[in-house]
């Protein structure tokens, strides 16, 4: 699924934020958003990901303008299309790692027995096997990382939103992280990063580099 943004424009509190940015995120494909603090890249990821609006331009997903979609529709785009991999994991603490892992993908009876297989299959991916039970709020922070990583892979998303994903992370960690990343745009998924990782952005298919970074 295509992602581009095409002359946008954002203000925040009065501060230009973006000014006539425009980019292009292909399937099969990682683009990279670089840039030091400020710059713009976790504004422009938001942008690509319906999560912010823009004042000015236009945002095309899969060819539609999504530009001026209202909330149920955006909220649809989420549930049907997107994985997000944020900085802060955007885990439910007091839920257990299977649950985080498969949340907005239960049913009203649960998960059928294929379901709770591929939870066990992406939990060993990411180094986690038989840890599915134990409350997420007793995880460090780089095995919550890789529960939000397990969480993405579970669901096959046609597109993959990172926000600073190897942030705080230790090397074996970061490692991780950027190899799912690298996998799922193999797979066919539009990978869409926002980092100063150097690391990372030698991962990256496409490097944009936002606020002269």
């Amino acid at each position: 699924m295509q992602l581009s943004a095409d002359r946008v424009s954002v203000v925040i509190d009065g501060k230009a934020v973006l000014n006539s940015a425009s980019v292009k995120a292909e399937p099969g494909r990682m683009l990279v958003l670089a840039g030091k603090s400020g710059s713009g890249k976790t504004t422009l990821l938001n942008v690509l990901g319906l999560l912010g609006r823009v004042g000015t331009g236009s945002v095309l997903v899969g060819g539609q303008d999504a530009t001026t979609w209202n909330d149920a529709r955006r909220r649809r785009f989420w549930r049907d299309h997107v994985a997000f991999v944020f900085q802060d994991y955007g885990l439910i603490e007091e839920a257990s790692v299977d649950y985080n892992v498969t949340v907005g993908r239960r049913g009203l009876f649960g998960l059928r027995q294929p379901e709770l297989d591929r939870v066990e299959q992406v939990l060993d991916h990411v180094l986690l096997s038989g840890r599915g039970k134990e409350q997420t709020a007793r995880l460090s922070g780089g095995e919550k990382q890789r529960v939000g990583l397990a969480r993405a892979m579970f669901r096959g998303a046609d597109v993959v939103l990172a926000d600073e994903p190897t942030a705080s992370l230790d090397r074996k960690n970061r490692e991780l992280v950027i190899n799912f990343l690298i996998e799922e745009a193999r797979r066919g998924a539009t990978v869409v990063v926002a980092t100063h990782d150097e690391d990372l952005m030698a991962a990256g298919d496409d490097l944009v580099r936002l606020g002269g970074a």
